[in-house]
């Protein structure tokens, strides 16, 4: 597990890259921050994927400036749907998928806000699978799943920010034919998959957002074969 440093087009940003044991190439995933950065959550998610098999790197989206300019400026790009931060990740999945222990194949998982870009990346973008996470499904959903790759989706029952969003991003998915498991959880909030501590810990309570251990593994489990039938 180790820290690195990128030139995107627009910026140099740091990340973490978390390398599966043994001898490669490996698939790759990058892997999506939420709006609280990179912390130690986020290098837990690649973790577990390296433990699986898969070339994990999590770019610190907020590492080329302030925090609060970077936050806005993805806000903006994700509302534009193109911009810098879009830039920024086609930039590390070619790198990612150069390298020489990866076998050529990427994904990518998101989280909360970036849950919702990985849904703006399912198309055009280059990747093999994307997953995801409470993210939030746009109105035009049908028009952005044009051409997308396959997808694996999870959302919490009592996430009253995205209330009807699985059911409305799996129609879409259904209707365009695309490869898809999404799964909505019916005892789980925001920010499931995330074990949060502190105060992140005590915004979500605040939000119904929460670690569920028993469905944070379900979830893991569906991305992990997903991913093994898409990315292989």
């Amino acid at each position: 597990m180790t820290e690195f440093s990128i030139a995107t087009p627009h910026h140099r940003l740091k990340g973490y890259l978390a390398t599966p044991q043994g001898v490669g190439p490996w698939p790759g995933v990058i892997v999506l921050h939420d709006i609280f950065g990179l912390t130690d959550v986020t290098r837990g998610h690649a973790d577990w994927l390296a433990k699986e098999g898969y070339l994990a790197v999590a770019p610190d989206l907020f590492s080329w400036g302030g925090r609060l300019r970077c936050i806005r400026a993805l806000m903006v790009d994700l509302s534009a749907r193109k911009g810098a931060a879009f830039d920024d990740v086609d930039a590390i999945r070619q790198w990612l998928e150069s390298r020489q222990d990866c076998t050529g194949k990427s994904g990518v998982i998101g989280f909360c806000a970036t849950g919702g870009f990985a849904i703006l990346l399912a198309a055009g973008h280059g990747f093999s699978a994307v997953a995801p996470n409470y993210g939030q499904v746009p109105n035009d959903i049908d028009a952005i799943l044009e051409g997308a790759c396959p997808m694996v989706a999870s959302f919490g029952g009592r996430d009253w920010t995205l209330k009807g969003a699985a059911a409305r991003l799996n129609g879409a998915l259904e209707r365009h034919q695309i490869d898809h498991d999404v799964k909505e959880y019916p005892d789980a909030g925001h920010s499931f998959l995330d074990d949060l501590k502190g105060l992140v810990g005590v915004l979500g309570v605040v939000l119904r957002a929460g670690y569920k251990n028993r469905d944070a593994a379900d979830a893991r489990g569906r991305i992990r074969a997903f991913f093994a039938r898409h990315l292989a």
